[in-house]
């Protein structure tokens, strides 16, 4: 005689119930969990960017302000806030924030308006805006907003991506908003289009639209240094910095990794960084990286990197709903593509730019928004599926 089963107008059985009633508590358990491996990488990357800030910038903070610390102590600060807010944006529901989307991209691009009007110019470009004594670069700001924005168009409006119509109804804001930063910053611009462009690939069934769309990016960035005489320069000044007095940094910079070696001169024993190089715990901190600590040490920080970009790629194909898959993955996109870029131009492989290394690079804007995208991330993982 066999067990008498009690079944609910559903047809699912008392015994099967109860234990979906165990799984729910147990991922309520889990629910709202940080993500330990992903905190441990970050804030492994951001400690050796301090390290490495007071390291390159040394010499320059004494020289300028009598305090060997002053940059260090400064990105100390920026780190702490960032990271304090990073903890906040955690503990957001992203995808209430991903309803905000449009608002916060359109906010960005008021911004990116207002560096043209009252901004303050740097290195001969308008990149900063100051409200009362804080300054930031908008730049940085429109990167995490077109992540959000993408990622919650591509959610929303998933049957559009079937067509051109459609994707370029969803890129119209996006493009604007990169064309306002190209204007003046052309490698930002870049970097914010391939933001867009990876979200929209890894949501769209379609591919040949992605190499027109690709083409079109190419040539937009032609046109962009076509337009402008000093961006021509640059391209010279690569394929031969020696002949250029422009080509002065990228030849100490190829000074300092030459004379790195593979096990480097040691910490704080730089010689490039005593002003031969102008931006030494800026744009080009990684030569001094190589210089230091030698190719052995800029090869385990970029493994580094590496472990955070696996761990976000876990986080993302675990996310909770596809919003949270696009979000990380416009994060991920973020720091791949501008951590080859900046690498690229330490090493001259592609034309110089006055793009950061992500973490590490001396730079509060920098620092503060890529720190509010790992917010967003770990947003992401504590509403992630549980393994198994």
């Amino acid at each position: 005689m066999g067990i008498k089963k009690d079944y609910d107008n559903t047809g699912i059985t008392s015994e099967n119930r109860a234990a979906d009633m165990a799984a729910d508590r147990e991922r309520a358990v889990k629910a709202g969990r940080l993500d330990y491996p992903f905190v441990a990488f970050v804030l492994l990357i951001v400690f050796v960017g301090l390290v490495m800030v007071y390291s390159t910038s040394a010499y320059r903070g004494m020289e300028l302000f009598g305090d060997s610390a002053y940059f260090a102590k400064r990105q100390l600060v920026f780190a702490v806030s960032a990271i304090i807010i990073a903890y906040f944006v955690s503990k957001a529901d992203y995808r209430v924030i991903a309803k905000y989307s449009k608002l916060i991209l359109i906010i960005s691009m008021v911004l990116l308006i207002l560096v043209y009007i009252i901004g303050t110019a740097s290195h001969g470009s308008a990149r900063w805006l100051y409200i009362g004594p804080f300054g930031f670069q908008p730049s940085e700001c429109a990167k995490v907003a077109l992540i959000i924005y993408t990622a919650a168009a591509c959610t929303a409006h998933t049957k559009s991506l079937n067509s051109v119509k459609g994707i370029v109804k969803i890129m119209l804001l996006p493009i604007v908003a990169i064309i306002l930063i190209a204007i003046e910053n052309l490698s930002t611009a870049i970097i914010c289009f391939a933001i867009v462009f990876i979200i929209l690939f890894i949501s769209s069934p379609k591919t040949w639209y992605f190499i027109v769309l690709a083409l079109i990016g190419v040539a937009g960035c032609g046109l962009f240094i076509a337009f402008a005489g000093y961006r021509a320069d640059r391209i010279r000044i690569w394929l031969a910095p020696e002949k250029y007095p422009d080509g002065y940094q990228t030849m100490q910079s190829l000074y300092a990794i030459g004379s790195g070696g593979i096990f480097g001169r040691g910490l704080g024993n730089s010689i490039q960084k005593m002003g031969f190089i102008p931006e030494s715990h800026n744009d080009m901190i990684f030569s001094v990286i190589c210089e230091e600590l030698g190719i052995f040490g800029a090869v385990c920080i970029i493994g580094l990197f590496v472990a955070l970009i696996k761990r976000c790629t876990v986080i993302a194909m675990n996310a909770g709903d596809r919003l949270g898959g696009l979000l990380v993955s416009g994060v991920m996109a973020h720091i791949a593509v501008q951590l080859i870029i900046n690498i690229s131009v330490v090493t001259n492989t592609i034309p110089p730019t006055g793009v950061t290394l992500p973490f590490i690079s001396y730079g509060g804007s920098s620092i503060v928004f890529i720190l509010i995208e790992m917010g967003l991330v770990l947003s992401v993982a504590r509403r992630m599926k549980p393994a198994g």
